[in-house]
């Protein structure tokens, strides 16, 4: 044991050696300290470079005009559809449940009803692939999907592995919705066994599901005898117009002295149905009406009876003034939605009877399509007679399907007469190309517009939407789906009026008052086109949402490098989602009550474009302006004069053979 001495000395040590310890921890907590800063600085930099790159990829979106997707147009013939279901392969009970969950937990697939999910399991095809073996690979065309039950494959890109799929997992999913260039290689690691999809079945098995809703909604209403008189294509209208309402035990439907403006059909229980003669006496039971009776038909000002409802009851309800426009005449197609003449255009033909292809000189190029392009002229004769002339290609039309589009596009546009839509004068032709003189829009597009504001004030959307609403009016009157409504698509007048072009996607729809093919731009294209469920008019209200929504926040709502992705969104539907705050509550309102994933329920799918131009967004419109022309665009283009294009011409004379087309253009290409 030390002495006195010696313990302080030890103390002392151990004081020192405490005293070196917390300075190096104070050391330590200011070099922590440093680091943290550093860390959020860093942190800072980074969400700034993320947030430059969102903007800039928001911005790429833009600069980036979207090309419509086309695919073969589809003739549909619902008895051959219906009688040949396609075939059914058998497999175990436990493969139809790795199958069912593989589609269950696909993001596009999950959306399927049970009928639909049950067909596409029959449907699939087992097939083997011995190690080393591609099934698919890089820029072939993609027709098929797969879902891997034994084994594993390895998917890469220019050599480069990008992931491992494994039992239980889908591939490939994008050629269900329409054919692709496959983008990687899939190649068995080991021996595997896989389940293949095809796309045209999935696509039949979408049609045959969607023909056979609308054959039983038919056989409905060819039982209801006030309906049963009507054609099919009458039918189909009234249909889409109806809506479903569902009522309890003793709930009123109708009510005595309530003014009617509703028709009801009784689609599932039991009504009872009230009538008084005076108002001193009590109310007696008249009838019982069961499925398939009408009731509220009359249109007595204030009603007489009370309905009452027996139990659950469903009803498809129409709202009388719809009902009397769908099956009385359809109304006046030169009628606009708020019942004003829509001013004429020029009368077709006979100002270009002589003129042909020699008569114009070039002025400057205005854009390159999918088939051709379109370029600025003028009448050598009148310089200030100015045209866009779309010039296409025989060449790149080159199956029956892409020729039937170009005819179709031309036959609608020769048979629109509006303010505010691009009119289509006269067609040529000659031994290479096909021609459409059609009015000039020199104020460019809203593309070029949100390319260079970014994004667009109420007041300018409202001007435009508007503008929109009138075309699509005179389109739906004569039973027209435009199909490719987006900003690349609405073009601006030298005084700043939109007209709607870009009617390559354009469909006179027929007697089911559907369209099946799968077409129009990636972004705009609403889940009954993605889904291959047959689509409608509504198709255009959806877009025309959309439309709303890029106009207002300056980029779309969907968008991004990979369709599939898009498409998924899509089918997730907007409701969920949160808006930019230079989207008003009444805009989002708006766009929303457009977007709809039910087809039926888009504001716009029974009363038409009427109850749009209703809605309170809309409030204070000068829609008679717009219609008159009075109104000031809130846009003023900047058009070059034709001396700042130069000119050149069009074509040598010696390569015209026909001039104006005189149904030549539907015979002989």
């Amino acid at each position: 044991m030390g002495t006195l001495r010696d313990l302080q000395f030890a103390l002392q040590l151990k004081i020192e050696e405490l005293r070196q310890r917390d300075a190096l921890i104070d050391e330590l907590e200011l070099e922590l300290d440093a680091k943290d800063d550093l860390i959020r600085r860093l942190q800072d930099e980074l969400d700034r470079l993320r947030l430059s790159a969102a903007g800039q990829q928001r911005a790429s979106s833009l600069r980036v005009r979207r090309k419509a997707l086309l695919t073969e147009p589809v003739t549909v013939e619902p008895k051959l559809v219906l009688q040949n279901p396609p075939i059914s392969y058998s497999k175990s009970q436990e493969s139809q449940r790795l199958i069912e969950s593989a589609l269950a937990e696909n993001e596009c697939m999950k959306y399927l009803i049970r009928d639909q999910m049950r067909c596409l399991v029959d449907s699939v095809y087992p097939i083997t692939l011995k190690q080393g073996v591609s099934v698919v690979q890089e820029e072939d065309n993609g027709t098929q999907a797969y879902i891997v039950e034994e084994g594993k494959l390895e998917a890469s890109r220019a050599g480069q592995r990008l992931h491992i799929i494994e039992p239980g997992m889908m591939f490939e999913e994008l050629a269900l919705i329409h054919n692709h260039t496959c983008s990687t290689t899939v190649t068995a690691l080991v021996n595997s066994r896989l389940w293949v999809l095809e796309g045209q079945v999935f696509q039949k098995i979408m049609q045959r599901n969607g023909l056979a809703a609308i054959t039983q909604s038919l056989d409905f209403l060819r039982s209801v005898a006030l309906l049963c008189v009507f054609p099919e294509d009458v039918l189909m209208k009234v249909s889409d117009a109806l809506e479903e309402s569902q009522y309890s035990n003793g709930d009123y439907i109708i009510r005595n002295g309530i003014p009617g403006d509703k028709i009801f059909i009784l689609s599932q229980g039991q009504v009872k149905v009230l009538e008084k003669h005076s108002a001193s006496e009590e109310s007696m039971m008249a009838s019982v009406l069961s499925r398939g009776d009408c009731f509220g038909e009359r249109g007595d000002d204030e009603r007489s009876m009370s309905a009452l409802a027996a139990g659950d009851v469903t009803c498809l309800v129409i709202d009388r003034e719809v009902f009397e426009k769908v099956t009385g005449g359809l109304g006046n197609a030169r009628e606009n939605p708020t019942n004003k003449v829509i001013l004429k255009a020029d009368e077709d033909g006979s100002a270009f009877g002589e003129t042909s292809l020699c008569s114009f000189q070039v002025l400057c190029n205005l854009g390159e399509g999918q088939y051709g392009h379109t370029q600025l002229v003028h009448l050598k004769s009148d310089p200030s007679c100015k045209f866009a002339l779309k010039t296409i290609r025989k060449q790149l039309i080159e199956s029956p399907g892409q020729r039937e589009r170009i005819l179709a596009e031309k036959h609608i546009l020769m048979d629109l007469q509006s303010p505010f839509i691009v009119r289509l004068h006269c067609t040529y032709k000659d031994a290479r190309c096909l021609y459409m003189l059609m009015e000039a829009c020199e104020g460019g597009d809203l593309w070029r517009l949100l390319r260079e504001r970014g994004s667009l004030q109420d007041n300018a959307v409202r001007f435009y939407a508007a503008s929109v609403l009138e075309a699509l009016h005179v389109l739906h009157t004569k039973d027209i789906v435009h199909r490719d409504l987006k900003p690349e698509n609405v073009l601006l007048d030298q005084r700043g009026y939109a007209k709607l072009t870009g009617f390559g996607c354009a469909k006179k729809l027929g007697s089911l008052h559907r369209a099946w093919s799968f077409c129009g731009s990636v972004g705009y294209q609403p889940p009954e086109v993605i889904l291959h469920q047959g689509h409608g008019l509504s198709v255009d209200l959806w877009a025309l949402g959309m439309l709303l929504y890029e106009l207002l926040s300056g980029s779309p709502l969907f968008s991004g490098s990979e369709q599939l992705k898009v498409y998924t969104a899509a089918l997730k539907g907007i409701d969920e989602l949160e808006f930019p705050k230079t989207i008003s509550r009444t805009a989002a309102h708006l766009i929303k009550s457009l977007c709809r994933l039910n087809p039926s329920e888009r504001l716009g799918q029974r009363n038409g474009v009427k109850d749009i131009c209703k809605h309170m967004w809309f409030e204070g419109f000068d829609w008679e302006g717009l219609q008159k022309g009075t109104m000031t665009p809130p846009v003023k283009p900047n058009v070059s004069c034709v001396s700042d294009h130069g000119g050149s011409s069009l074509l040598p004379e010696t390569h015209i053979e026909a001039a104006l087309d005189n149904s030549g253009w539907d015979i002989d290409f």
